[in-house]
């Protein structure tokens, strides 16, 4: 057993569908989480520039003497996932593996995948479509998720994966699954989406309970975050996804 903290970091506020899904199979298991809102996105920068950025995120989770990293962010884990597993010694998780995997077992699949331009431009997902959206983790970050502009931009950036009749579309950020609905309406019932907050849980599920790390404290468990930048904001859209008040949880600091 293992009583030490899950660490996960992402780029903003998108990787909270990842804790979302951990919370709902590790009831147990205290967390930390790392959003680094004072620089996103990352899927606009540099490959450089986002090895930078999530090697410093690692670094304040290990300092947290964290048990695993999950790397709860597509662009960091198609650019930067390969640096950090040869970096770090405990565990990594990336969502770019589950996901994919999980995509494929569907038979006769016409696999699509929309995520930012970082995620896009790497070909990690390796899906027969694609597609560059660039501005929804902008409306997503700004907590705009019901807006007739999103709506808009949704159906301009969808529009040609409807036209290549794909039946599973990956969702290739952690932030789209925040506005799921929309994308599922846009799509049709016709096609199976994939989260990938769904997918990198369950791997690390499977992994935590091989290898014996699961925590043993039954009691209620450590939710810690900690952002780059404070906003209103991010604690009003985080607290309307997680489904409860964060409270003095959410910390803000600064990393090297």
């Amino acid at each position: 057993m293992n009583n030490r903290p899950i660490g996960i970091f992402d780029s903003g506020l998108g990787g909270l569908t990842v804790v979302k899904e951990l919370i709902k199979l590790l009831p147990y298991e205290d967390i930390i989480y790392l959003g680094d809102t004072a620089r996103v996105p990352y899927g606009t920068r540099s490959k450089e520039t986002i090895i930078k950025f999530s090697l410093s995120d690692a670094d304040f989770l290990l300092k947290k003497d964290v048990k695993c990293i999950v790397i709860a962010c597509n662009t960091a884990s198609s650019v930067a996932g390969k640096t950090l597993k040869n970096k770090i010694k405990i565990p990594v998780f990336d969502v770019i593996g589950p996901t994919l995997k999980e995509a494929l077992k569907i038979k006769n699949g016409k696999v699509g995948v929309i995520g930012t331009r970082a995620t896009i431009k790497s070909g990690a997902y390796k899906a027969d479509y694609s597609a560059c959206c660039p501005l929804l983790v902008s409306f997503i970050e700004e907590g705009e998720i019901e807006s007739k502009a999103l709506k808009i931009v949704i159906n301009n950036y969808l529009k040609p994966l409807k036209n290549k009749s794909i039946n599973v579309l990956i969702l290739g950020c952690t932030h789209y699954p925040l506005i799921e609905k929309l994308i599922q309406k846009e799509m049709g019932k016709g096609v199976k989406l994939i989260n990938p907050g769904k997918s990198v849980s369950k791997e690390v599920v499977k992994y935590l309970t091989e290898n014996r790390l699961l925590c043993d404290n039954k009691l209620k468990p450590s939710l810690k975050f900690f952002v780059t930048d404070l906003t209103d904001q991010f604690v009003k859209t985080a607290e309307m996804f997680l489904g409860k008040k964060l409270g003095n949880t959410v910390k803000r600091i600064e990393l090297d």
